[in-house]
């Protein structure tokens, strides 16, 4: 009897793990529609949207290149107004980093091809392996900005009454380089904003009402998120990093008048596995609050 149940045990597992490593990954894409209410938000603005994703891990043994492809594409078919890039660009340690970098920027030259304005974060990883100045380097030629803990205003898609949407960046703070003050101070006081940021640990020092919406990544929504077991059991995850894993944050987390939400990224940290984490591409839709 206790072997019948191993092997059905381990069969289970099997089929477990192959659909984490070969199935949702690559094949389940999460496309999040998310209505986002803007404080001073002109109404040339109004149904506009912004696309978000993150973490494309690049480097990471099977990385996960084709969903990183199908991500860009339907994100040039969507036509946003802008896109938000969430940072964690490289994955592992200087070996081949020039290769990796110049993956990413082939991944990702389909935007570059359009008018459509790419605005970036670094993440941890990219300041881990030492690929910040090469991937500044190639994102500005390629038109996007990169923004370390400063702002920069989106075109508007009409004829701009009333002050302009602005993106605010800032820097990852695992590795000591968020400074929310400063990227903040870039911004007038009554201009609608959105907040980029790597991990979501920076939420919590927001000042209140400077944030209405802001996104991060570096969590993987938990890459490996099985029901019934902890709550998220990606171990590389913090007990706050845990409160604030995926989706919009709790509504006791972060100073009034700020929200977030937490994208899944889409490749892999550790093990090439997804279960209950898959990629996601987030879809902002603008509304003047």
């Amino acid at each position: 009897m206790l072997k019948a149940v191993g092997a059905i045990l381990g069969v289970l597992l099997l089929l477990l793990v192959t659909y984490g490593a070969a199935i949702e990954p690559r094949f389940i894409l999460n496309k999040e529609d998310l209505q986002t209410r803007l404080p001073g938000l002109g109404q040339e603005w109004a149904g506009a949207e912004v696309a978000v994703f993150s973490d494309l891990q690049v480097g990471m043994w099977w990385d996960n290149d084709g969903m990183i492809e199908r991500i860009v594409a339907e994100t040039v078919a969507a036509e946003p107004e802008a896109v938000l890039l969430a940072g964690d660009y490289v994955y592992d340690d200087e070996h081949r980093l020039e290769e990796k970098v110049a993956t990413v920027v082939e991944l990702l030259e389909p935007l570059a091809e359009t008018d459509i304005p790419v605005y970036a974060v670094m993440g941890n990883h990219d300041y881990e392996v030492g690929a910040v100045q090469e991937l500044t380097a190639e994102f500005e030629r390629m038109g996007f900005e990169v923004l370390s803990n400063e702002a920069a205003p989106i075109p508007s898609p009409g004829t701009g009454q009333g002050p302009g949407l602005h993106v605010v960046g800032i820097g990852p703070t695992q590795v000591g380089e968020a400074d929310p003050a400063q990227a903040l101070s870039g911004v007038p006081d009554d201009a609608p904003r959105l907040v980029l940021m790597h991990n979501p640990t920076t939420f919590e020092h927001l000042p209140a009402d400077s944030a209405p919406m802001s996104v991060a990544g570096h969590t993987h929504c938990g890459q490996i998120a099985i029901p019934g077991l902890p709550s998220w059991s990606y171990l590389g995850l913090n007990d706050k990093e845990e409160i604030v894993a995926r989706g919009l944050a709790p509504e006791e987390f972060g100073a009034p008048g700020n929200d977030m939400y937490v994208t899944c990224g889409v490749g892999f940290s550790i093990v090439p596995i997804r279960i209950n984490a898959a990629p996601q591409l987030l879809m902002l839709q603008l509304q003047p609050a």
